[in-house]
């Protein structure tokens, strides 16, 4: 497994406008139409990697743990499908349905999306506040493929239930560590 790391985009960067189909309605959505009225919490992950199979039961539960309007979440696939085909759009709505995801799973491909994130890796994740401004970035939490941690999202759930509170996200933010996205012409 190759590792690559977060950006770790600066904190307060406004939340990328995007415009990118949802894999299960059909639907094309927006950033707008994702966000919540406290937290929007926007993930980069694919069906391949090793790094976001390991975490899939937690992404799962953090959806119907957060529903509703509060915190708004999506996730976004913008691997080149061309040497991924297990990333491919109808690949996704299958994922999405069976992990019964409870929120949208978009497909960028362009890549663009991507880039105006400044994603690297899957799973790649962050979080904005009511205002659009980012907050958090970095890792769910410690666990990796094999290193005996167990996922529980510690991290991205103490900065969700910080916005939820009224309180500060907390300064120790680490970044994510997965595989790189699949640059298309890379």
């Amino acid at each position: 497994m190759a590792k690559t790391a977060s950006t770790m985009l600066p904190l307060g960067t406004p939340a990328p406008d995007f415009t990118l189909p949802d894999t299960v309605s059909g639907q094309t959505m927006t950033y707008h139409d994702v966000a919540g009225t406290r937290a929007t919490l926007v993930m980069f992950i694919c069906n391949h990697c090793p790094f976001v199979k390991h975490l899939l039961d937690e992404l799962a539960r953090l959806g119907r743990d957060y529903a509703g309007p509060d915190v708004g979440m999506v996730a976004i696939s913008s691997n080149d499908v061309t040497g991924f085909p297990q990333d491919r759009p109808e690949r996704m709505r299958e994922l999405a349905e069976r992990m019964a995801f409870a929120f949208p799973y978009l497909y960028d491909e362009s890549q663009n999306t991507a880039r105006a994130f400044g994603a690297a890796c899957t799973p790649d994740f962050y979080v904005f506040d009511g205002d659009r401004r980012l907050v958090y970035r970095g890792q769910l939490d410690d666990s990796r493929p094999g290193n005996g941690i167990p996922v529980s999202g510690r991290d991205i759930r103490a900065a969700l239930d910080a916005l939820l509170s009224g309180e500060p996200v907390g300064a120790d933010q680490r970044p994510s560590i997965g595989c790189n996205i699949k640059w298309k012409g890379a």
